[in-house]
């Protein structure tokens, strides 16, 4: 499985944003579009990309396998990251948590049968004014949750 024509021009695009004896500065961007096609980066994939930046694959994987925004394995159409950190617990993240563990019918680090949603439990995502908050596939925050915003989120993704 190589990456399409589209991902490559997206990360030669972000490769201009540096010098061109400096690819590797490039390797988060091209794993998070790696990503972004695959749904989950794969060890081959993985290779493809630090090929394709002439980087050693242990350099990407590196990468791949420190952040915590990198998935390793399949997980859902949409991977929902719930704050479980000090300033979302005292503001109910626990109820959040608990409203979307009962509506989705999983628990953390599990995916839905029909591999819609996979539950995450994150850290800090620097936003604790806002909080309870979620991420949406690393891309899409949501604040001040309760449990009606988040049956509208959830609406809204099964649209």
């Amino acid at each position: 499985m190589s990456l399409s024509a589209e991902s490559l021009a997206r990360i030669d695009r972000e490769l201009t944003k540096y010098p061109p004896e400096h690819r590797q500065a490039a390797v988060m961007s091209a794993l998070r579009i790696a990503q972004t096609e695959k749904g989950w980066l794969s060890k081959e994939t993985i290779s493809e990309v630090a090929d394709y930046l002439g980087i050693p694959a242990i350099a990407a994987l590196e990468v791949a396998t420190f952040y915590n925004m990198y998935e390793l394995e399949p997980v859902g159409k949409y991977k929902i990251t719930v704050c479980t950190n000090i300033s979302c617990m005292l503001r109910d993240s626990a109820e959040i948590v608990a409203h979307l563990q009962k509506r989705l019918g999983i628990g953390f680090n599990e995916t839905t049968p029909d591999n819609r949603y996979t539950l995450r439990e994150g850290e800090c995502m620097g936003c604790c004014g806002g909080a309870p908050l979620l991420h949406i596939n690393n891309t899409e925050m949501h604040e001040f949750l309760t449990p009606e915003k988040v049956d509208q989120i959830l609406e809204g993704l099964e649209k």
